[in-house]
């Protein structure tokens, strides 16, 4: 595939995972210094990676939960579990997935992680909330 036709698709598959608005901001406040890094995972980590056959984007979304959490990658883990969740993950998944890691990454990695996983699930209650309130 060529590189063009690979960063068309990472654009796609990144849209998808993490939502257009979050892709149009990161390449809109992408500087001069930051503009070819985004290109580089969106071609890659998106178009060339993420768009493989093998596994499916549920298991891709929860591979990539317990590697951030085994690396401790708190505010990208943040981000992923709010996309996950948003994508079709249930907090049961997500608790499952938090509970493996906690014998491969340790306990402290997933109390870590499960604090994350209740401010950004009161997050979305609260959103819904307001949605269905009319404010």
């Amino acid at each position: 595939m060529a590189e063009d036709d690979r960063y068309r698709q990472g654009l796609r598959i990144r849209s998808e995972v993490l939502g257009a608005e979050h892709v149009a901001r990161a390449q809109a406040e992408a500087g001069e210094l930051e503009r070819d890094f985004q290109a580089f995972i969106t071609r890659y980590v998106w178009g060339e990676i993420w768009s493989r056959e093998g596994l499916t984007r549920r298991e891709r979304r929860m591979l990539t939960l317990a590697m951030l959490i085994a690396r401790g990658q708190w505010d990208e883990l943040a981000f992923h579990l709010r996309a996950a969740l948003a994508g079709g993950l249930s907090a049961v998944e997500v608790r499952e997935v938090i509970l493996h890691a906690a014998v491969y990454c340790g306990v402290p990695a997933a109390h870590r992680a499960f604090k994350l996983l209740r401010e950004i699930a009161a997050e979305r209650e609260r959103s819904a909330s307001a949605a269905g309130s009319g404010s």
